[in-house]
């Protein structure tokens, strides 16, 4: 009897599990069993795997084969498991013994009678789906299983198929070796030829960003997207039909500053377990999902579950336009991950963790006719029509918003006017503004929470009592006292103060709406 044991990965939201395959050949009639909790892709190796062997100059094992996926409380999925599977196969039956006759491989392989390890074998992870001619096909995910592996598992070299290598040989600190076929893997195995190192791919260029320059007046609301750019703070924009409201939104990414780079590889990964590459490596994520869109296509979800607009929006900028419009129970799904910058799907057999830190900049008319207020136009809206209007949109949501600003209709001499600041200066000032904040408490404004917040945001005795009467004012709650303190250390910031002024703090109470 001969056991194999091969290190591969399964994913479970943006994590890679540590599998292993072990492949145990026995005497008996003729068999092939995978267990280990495997899904219907897992099960279909067997034959994937058979055609594979045979095609690639080598002989099916005859016997009873029974290859174990442990642990065998995960669900195992995808055809990444192919090539594990096969390489256990060859191992198991002595077909690639050629160089050690009967030695063990630890760390690789395990046979019954185990004498040394094998060191071509020491630390290897493989993943690959096969298929029937033996070629390697490339697999989904592979930067998430690299990223998994880097961090895990330090020193570990990741086989994976050409296409799918390059990509994860952006991961620092992981050896990833390229393959195009199980014969190539084989022969590595066996000591006859070395795989090649995977060649990084070149990072797409992220194509340029719109200029703030096109916004034609607006001063009010560019404030408050400089002010929402450089805390990380969520931005609610009301305003008529016309008034530049997508605009503005459409030109935050380009205020922000660029990714670090392992930001960047966490972007790229979830943009791939999603099958939508990321195309802007390197800069701010922009996710616009229309109005239409159900509460599944924004937090994620589905029986294998895979990330939603929110998580494609980490590091980025999720806009809603005309939230109203949105669903009820779309809306509300924001409430935890505005919190938390995370998303949890429970599944009956798992549960998968997303990112979902994200910056939520949304856009609304002041009524369903969009002239409520409104110069030149007469608005056709009922004051019921007015209220179920803005009901659409909770309490509780407008609570977790940062900056509320009203957006005037524009008038004829600023949109033939001048063009109003690129956004090169802001974008200079924003990154100051952040450098600042870092350096400071490590992390944007946005995130101070608690004691961070008590610590990091010292008051004169005027700036405290004005805040303290404007909450009163406004009827404000606690949350929205705490989320003012952010925005008015972020306008500090702005004006490079390390205590806040009573003019901090009534420039951040404009920036809360009535009543939240």
């Amino acid at each position: 009897m001969t056991l194999a044991v091969i290190a591969s990965r399964t994913l479970s939201g943006l994590h890679a599990h540590a599998v292993r395959v072990e492949t145990h050949l026995g005497p008996g009639l003729p068999s092939f069993n995978v267990v280990g909790l495997p899904d219907t892709e897992v099960r279909e190796s067997r034959e994937r795997v058979r055609a594979a062997i045979l095609n690639s100059g080598f002989n099916f094992p005859a016997g009873r084969i029974t290859v174990n996926l442990s642990p065998a409380d995960i669900p195992k999925e995808s055809g990444r498991f192919d090539l594990p599977i096969a390489l256990g196969l060859l191992l198991a039956a002595g077909q690639l013994a050629s160089q050690e006759e009967g030695a063990a491989r630890e760390g690789g392989v395990a046979t019954a009678d185990a004498a040394a390890p094998d060191p071509l074998l020491a630390g290897l992870v493989l993943a690959g789906e096969l298929s029937l001619t033996g070629a390697l096909v490339p697999v989904s995910a592979a930067l998430v299983i690299a990223l998994s592996v880097a961090r895990e598992s330090p020193g570990a070299t990741l086989i994976l198929p050409a296409g799918s290598a390059e990509q994860a040989a952006w991961v620092e600190g992981l050896r990833v070796l390229s393959a195009r076929s199980l014969a190539d893997v084989a022969a590595h195995v066996a000591g006859v030829c070395r795989l090649p190192d995977a060649i990084a791919a070149s990072w797409p260029a992220a194509p340029p960003a719109p200029c703030l320059s096109d916004v034609r007046g607006q001063p009010g609301a560019r404030r408050a997207l400089e002010v929402a750019a450089a805390g990380g703070h969520s931005l609610l924009m009301v305003g008529p039909p016309g008034a530049g409201k997508s605009m503005l939104a459409a030109r935050l990414p380009g205020l922000l500053p660029p990714l670090a780079r392992a930001q960047a590889l966490e972007v790229a990964a979830i943009a791939a377990l999603a099958g939508a590459p990321d195309t802007r490596m390197g800069t701010p994520p922009f996710r616009a999902p229309h109005h239409s869109a159900s509460p599944f296509a924004l937090v994620g979800g589905g029986g294998r579950p895979r990330p939603g607009e929110i998580s494609l929006a980490h590091h980025g900028v999720l806009f809603l336009d005309e939230l109203p419009e949105f669903s009820r129970r779309t809306l509300e799904a924001l409430r935890e991950p505005l919190e938390t910058g995370r998303v949890v799907i429970a599944r009956a057999l798992h549960t998968a963790q997303f990112p979902a830190r994200f910056q939520l900049v949304a856009a609304m008319n002041p009524c369903p006719c969009g002239w409520r207020g409104h110069p030149r136009r007469a608005c056709q809206c009922t004051p019921d029509q007015v209220a179920r209007y803005a009901g659409k949109v909770s309490g509780p949501l407008l609570d977790r918003i940062d900056l509320y600003v009203a957006l005037p209709p524009p008038d004829l001499e600023s949109l033939q006017g001048p063009p109003g600041e690129a956004s090169a200066p802001v974008r200079a000032r924003v990154a100051r503004c952040r450098e600042r904040q870092l350096a400071r408490q490590g992390k944007p404004n946005a995130g101070l929470a608690g004691a961070e917040l008590e610590r990091h945001c010292p008051m004169d005795p005027s700036a405290r009592a004005l805040l303290l009467q404007a909450m009163r004012r406004l009827a404000g709650s606690g949350r929205a006292l705490h989320r003012a303190l952010r925005v008015a250390r972020t306008i500090a910031d702005l004006d490079g103060a390390d205590t806040l002024e009573a003019s901090h703090v009534a420039q951040a109470v404009q920036y809360r709406r009535p009543g939240v």
